[in-house]
């Protein structure tokens, strides 16, 4: 994991426990904040990724009890935090961690491990039980290095990669290695191991906004976001931003811009003319100039994906069918800064993606049904969905059982994004492997446990569907893992939890409004309604109309390049006698390349297939 922390690196071994760590240095660079960082007594230790936005007034509440401080680091005012407050200190953090305590105050024979992650998911931590012991890490890579953990593919983590284009944790993508969900804790002691919740999302904690009048609604968030930003900037090693040109990024740069006294360093991916027709590299040029910033474009051609795309697969840790855009920024914006603003988590609090829009009109078409209507549906639904069916759906009746399963509001939702599906992974699934991977799992099912706000609102309920599923899978940890292949550290300041919870006090029409049909191709944010307040947020800090462009979002060449220079990649690894440990239809597999290569099929589903096996060739093995 030294691409993860090059700058410093230590080890603890005491009793039970041995716990190493390797440091990226960004606030309190000096030997201060070495890690693992102890309290005076030795008698608990810290190792501690990530950065805690509200350190500073921690660290003077705690001097006003009493508590003194030998460096500047974050994390010693963390380990502070913990002796003082107990477990009870993860609910005053803000900011993005993954961490580990060893507390050794009770004596020999009580030891106790605390191992805890940040409410929304943004830093990662794997773990996994290994005879009598436990073994825990922020990448994959680490915890087979030790060798202690078989490298041998989990199935069902296989089924959800094929079904939604990345694994849905606490699988992973390798059996008996879990992740621990957002929010979670997980207390290792002489009484067992026991995985507990200590946050979680709530419609209303800022109820003084849910009754203003609009305006003001738009101040507060731009205070907010002013806020967000200007602690996520905080920083003791070069810092920058990630510019697409979109609402969401344009917005925080130009907040960066305000606040901080100096000309901002952005970046942004473009391409040539295999890619200028999905090109937004001139809308973000346009923003840096009017702001002031220093801009770096990116030019990512075919041939440079081909050249680098091992060290991709490597860098993902898992496999996944995103993070190529993100791996090539952030190993440019390292040149020049050790930390990167991103505008990730815009979309999903305030209603960015189609599939806000199409459940808001399943809802409203339910509603006109009538409530009879909506009983039937999710009952048919509920009765799908039963693990009893999945054997049904591996047999001949599958098609009408996957008729029946799209009713109900968890599966419209779960088909709203997705690559094979349930029905296509349980073909390209070998028959002898289908059983073990509960081939036929409902889509439903396997976000049920993401369903956390399932009593509010549509657009509340989607934005912690989305979250928990998408973001947290998906986008947070393929960005988390490609940036940190560059020791580059990305932060999202929308993705912060005060910024949730005015999110979720908001009222829907402040972010979605009136839908009188599905998402077409080409509409703009102001004829589909969504992201209203932050339009209106952005139009006061640059003075444009965003909300006028069709809404889109980043793509990249994939076709082009799967049919040029990734073509022979594809044919190699797609071809293989043992493509993914034989655990896929190697005829199925050829289906999906052949459709792809005679033009009846996008992109999505070879390259998945493709970085499935570059994934079990670079890590994996």
């Amino acid at each position: 994991m030294r691409h993860r922390g090059p700058d410093d690196n230590g080890e603890l071994a005491d009793g039970p426990a041995h716990i190493g760590m390797t440091r990226l240095a960004i606030i309190d660079a000096s030997s201060g904040g070495h890690q693992p960082m102890s309290n005076a007594a030795s008698t608990v230790w810290i190792v501690y990724n990530g950065e805690m936005y509200s350190f500073a007034e921690e660290r003077e509440a705690l001097r006003a009890r009493g508590e003194t401080f030998v460096s500047g680091s974050d994390t010693e005012v963390v380990l502070r935090m913990y002796e003082v407050h107990g477990d009870d200190f993860l609910k005053r953090l803000r900011g993005m961690f993954a961490l580990a305590i060893y507390d050794k105050r009770g004596g020999v024979g009580r030891e106790r491990l605390l191992l805890a992650r940040d409410q929304l998911g943004i830093k990662p931590l794997l773990y996994a039980s290994v005879g009598s012991g436990w073994v825990f890490a922020s990448e994959m890579k680490a915890l087979l290095a030790g060798g202690l953990i078989p490298r041998r593919m989990d199935p069902i983590g296989l089924r959800q990669l094929l079904t939604f284009g990345s694994v849905y944790q606490p699988r992973t993508m390798v059996d008996g290695v879990k992740m621990l969900l957002p929010g979670h804790k997980l207390v290792l002691d002489h009484r067992g191991a026991r995985d507990e919740v200590y946050w979680t999302p709530t419609v209303g904690r800022r109820a003084d906004v849910a009754g203003a009048d609009y305006e003001e609604q738009v101040e507060v968030l731009q205070a907010a976001l002013a806020d967000s930003v200007a602690r996520h900037m905080v920083s003791d090693v070069p810092l920058g931003a990630f510019l697409s040109g979109g609402v969401d990024s344009s917005t925080l740069v130009a907040l960066m811009a305000r606040q901080a006294g100096r000309r901002v360093k952005t970046f942004s991916v473009g391409f040539e003319a295999e890619g200028r027709h999905i090109d937004e590299s001139g809308e973000a040029r346009a923003i840096a100039e009017q702001v002031g910033a220093e801009h770096t474009h990116v030019t990512v051609t075919g041939a440079d994906v081909a050249d680098q795309i091992h060290d991709i697969a490597r860098g993902l840790d898992q496999p996944s069918v995103d993070g190529v855009n993100s791996y090539f920024v952030s190993k440019a914006a390292k040149l020049g800064m050790t930390v990167a603003i991103s505008g990730t988590g815009g979309d999903e609090l305030f209603a960015g993606y189609p599939w806000f829009r199409q459940m808001a009109f399943y809802e409203q078409q339910m509603q006109e049904a009538g409530p009879w209507s909506r009983t039937v549906e999710e009952g048919v639904a509920a009765l799908a969905t039963c693990s009893s069916l999945d054997s049904v759906m591996r047999g001949a009746r599958r098609w009408r059982l996957a008729k029946w399963r799209e009713r109900g509001f968890l599966f419209r939702y779960a088909a709203c994004y997705g690559i094979f599906g349930e029905l296509g992974a349980l073909r390209l699934l070998a028959p002898d492997v289908r059983a073990a991977a509960q081939a036929g799992h409902s889509q439903a099912r396997d976000i049920r446990h993401n369903d956390m706000l399932s009593g509010a609102g549509v657009v509340e309920r989607v934005s912690a569907l989305c979250i928990r599923g998408y973001t947290t899978n998906q986008l947070l940890r393929d960005i988390d893992a490609v940036s940190m292949a560059h020791s580059l550290e990305v932060r999202v300041p929308f993705l912060d939890v005060p910024m949730l919870d005015l999110a979720l006090s908001l009222p829907p029409e402040t972010k979605l409004g009136p839908v009188s049909g599905p998402e077409r191709e080409g509409i703009t944010y102001n004829d589909s309604g969504t992201k209203r307040i932050l339009l209106d947020v952005n139009r006061r800090l640059l003075g444009r109309d965003l909300g006028a462009q069709p809404k889109r979002g980043f793509a990249m060449p994939f076709d082009e390049w799967l049919r040029g220079p990734l073509r022979p990649v594809l044919l190699e690894t797609t071809s293989r006698p043992d493509f993914a440990g034989g655990l896929l239809d190697p005829l199925e597999v050829a289906a999906v390349r052949q459709s792809f290569l005679d033009g009846k099929s996008t992109w999505a589903r070879p390259w998945l297939l493709m970085m499935l096996e570059l994934w079990r060739q670079e890590v994996l093995n």
